[in-house]
C-alpha cells in the first residue's frame, strides 16, 4: 500500500495519515460496524455518478507520488470524486490515534466537535477535503465542515461528515472510523486502499452536532433520497 512521504506529511497539517501498529480488527473503537446505513443502495447512488462534469480547475493526485487524474464533478445537489482511501488518524487522543502509533500525529483537525474539541479519527466516520487552492475551492461549491458525504466501497455506503482539511493536490482520505465501517483496513501505515472508492459530498448540509455519527446517517439517507430524485 501507497505511504504518504515525510516531505509530504510534514507539509499536510492537520490532515496528516498516522502510523498504527495494530491490526484491522483491533478492539478499542466505537466506529460503527455496518455494512450499510440508510435506505438507499449502493447501487441507486453510484448510476447517478457514472460521469463528471468537471467543476474544479483541475485533477488531483491520490497520492504525492501518482500524477493528478482526479477530478471533482458537480451534480444536482453534490459535489463527488472517485479516488483511493488514505487514512486520517488526527484529533483527539485515542487507542489507535495518538503520537506513540503516528510519527505525524497532529492533535487537531480542521472543524471541531461542538464542545469546542478535535473530533475523534477512531470513532467519528469523517472525511477529509482538499484544502482550498487554485484547483477547486470546497467551501465556494457549497461543501462546509460538517456536511454530510455518502462514501461508497464494494457496494456498502457510509454517512460521514465533512470533518478535517487536507493538502491542496491530493484527495481521497478519510478518518479511522470510515475505512473500519466499509470494512477497509483501518491502520494509517498499511491501511487503506488503493482505488474504487466513490465520495458524495450533499451541498449546503450540515449535521449538527457534528460529533452524531447518527445524525449524519438520518440526513444523509434524505438528502441520498433528494439526491437520487434530482439527478
Amino acid at each position: 500500500m501507497r505511504l504518504r512521504t515525510l516531505t509530504l506529511a510534514a507539509a499536510s497539517g492537520a490532515a496528516l495519515l498516522a502510523a498504527g501498529v495494530l491490526p484491522a480488527n483491533a478492539s478499542g473503537t466505537s466506529a460503527p460496524n455496518s455494512a450499510q446505513e440508510g435506505s438507499v443502495s449502493a447501487a441507486d447512488l453510484l448510476a447517478k455518478v457514472t460521469s463528471c462534469s468537471q467543476i474544479s480547475n483541475g485533477k488531483y493526485k491520490t497520492d504525492d507520488e501518482t500524477s493528478a487524474t482526479i477530478p471533482v464533478c458537480g451534480k444536482n445537489g453534490a459535489v463527488f470524486w472517485k479516488a483511493d482511501m488514505d487514512i486520517d488518524c488526527d484529533g483527539q487522543r485515542t487507542t489507535n490515534c495518538n503520537e506513540n502509533r503516528d510519527p505525524w500525529y497532529q492533535d487537531d483537525t480542521a472543524f471541531h466537535q461542538s464542545d469546542g474539541k478535535p473530533l475523534k479519527a477512531e470513532s467519528l466516520p469523517y472525511v477529509v477535503v482538499p484544502s482550498s487552492s487554485s484547483i477547486w475551492n470546497y467551501s465556494g461549491a457549497g461543501i462546509k465542515g460538517g456536511g454530510v458525504v455518502a462514501v461508497i466501497y464494494n457496494n456498502k455506503v457510509e454517512y460521514a461528515v465533512v470533518g478535517d482539511t487536507g493538502p491542496t493536490k491530493i484527495i481521497g482520505e478519510a478518518s479511522y472510523a470510515t475505512a473500519k465501517a466499509l470494512g477497509i483496513d483501518p491502520d494509517p501505515a498499511t491501511g487503506g486502499v488503493d482505488s474504487g472508492v466513490t465520495y458524495i459530498l450533499f451541498k449546503n448540509s450540515k449535521v449538527s452536532p457534528i460529533e452524531s455519527h447518527s445524525a449524519a446517517v438520518s440526513l444523509g439517507d434524505q438528502l441520498a433520497k433528494q439526491f437520487l430524485a434530482n439527478n
